[in-house]
């Protein structure tokens, strides 16, 4: 299994906001992440920042972020759309990290 790790941006003032939406994750939306194989899959707020660093591991090819073409995931962009850092089509300014170290 592969682990990713990328950073997103949370617009200030927005943070209760973020949380209160994700605590309630569309089912459709938590089907199709474990359909493509996404697991372990946590988002951390850095407060001083408002960066979310999220981490997830993949059991198959895609990250949640390589399924932009699916209109579930389209339709959750544009909900998140105005609490984010957002590109043209509205999905997450998403920046990968590269790992450097790990220990199980």
């Amino acid at each position: 299994m592969k682990r990713v790790a990328f950073k997103m941006f949370l617009k200030p003032g927005l943070e209760e906001e973020y949380e209160k939406r994700h605590s309630a994750i569309w089912p459709e939306l938590k089907k199709l992440l474990s359909d493509t194989g996404v697991r372990d899959y946590s988002i951390f707020w850095d407060r001083e920042t408002n960066i979310l660093f999220a981490v997830q591991k993949i059991k198959g090819g895609q990250s949640s972020q390589e399924i932009g073409k699916n209109p579930i995931v389209q339709k959750w962009w544009d909900y998140m759309a105005d609490i984010m850092k957002v590109n043209q089509d509205n999905s997450p300014v998403s920046i990968p990290l590269e790992e450097l170290f790990h220990m199980d």
